[in-house]
């Protein structure tokens, strides 16, 4: 009840909360465009704080430090593709096109956050160990719900095998960093879709 008031509250207080919430939506891109481009060690609270158009001790309002930032940066996203993945479970009404609305959602990502990709990769380590946990657990989690779709389509493939075709999958969709502007995203988005189902099919044929 106290989180229902509170959250309540702020909402009907009008916009304080929501500008906030914006900014730190703000920072959070920004911060993953630097990120990306000169590394976590390479960036500054200064330099964040230049890129949304405030001091960088104005962040401190926001954030802790830069490894809170980057925290939430990847928990964020961790949390998202894997709600995306159980509203997809959920939604669909058969195994088939479940898959396709978790690549759909993978390819969304992967078309539009290109910079979060390369920090995840580049920048994981450099996440303190609590949040570090949270955040493998939700990715394994997220790949455990495509395991089980490709299971039911596939229920004479071993899962292990099933699991090392989903990280390969992910492997090909979160190319997006080396190929972006290549191609339009109106062009890129079905070449993704094609390949990521033609690579599942070859995983899958017995041997």
């Amino acid at each position: 009840m106290a989180t229902v008031s509170s959250t309540t509250s702020g909402t009907a207080s009008g916009t304080p909360t929501r500008g906030r919430r914006n900014r730190r939506g703000e920072i959070l891109e920004a911060a993953a465009r630097l990120f990306a481009a000169r590394g976590f060690h390479g960036v500054s609270i200064e330099d964040i704080g230049g890129a949304v158009g405030v001091s960088g001790p104005a962040l401190y309002r926001h954030f802790d430090g830069k490894d809170a930032l980057l925290s939430e940066m990847l928990l964020d996203i961790s949390s998202r593709l894997r709600e995306s993945a159980v509203a997809a479970v959920t939604t669909s009404p058969d195994p088939r096109a479940t898959l396709d609305a978790l690549l759909d959602a993978q390819i969304t990502f992967a078309i539009e956050q290109p910079a979060l990709i390369t920090v995840h990769d580049r920048e994981l380590g450099n996440v303190p160990e609590p949040a570090r946990r949270q955040i493998r657990r939700l990715q394994r989690l997220y790949v455990e719900e495509w395991v089980t779709v490709l299971a039911e389509l596939h229920p004479a493939c071993p899962a292990a095998r099933l699991r090392a075709a989903t990280h390969a999958v992910f492997g090909l969709l979160n190319s997006t960093p080396h190929s972006a502007g290549e191609l339009p995203a109106q062009d890129m988005r079905p070449l993704l879709h094609t390949m990521a189902h033609a690579a599942i099919t070859a995983a899958v044929k017995t041997r």
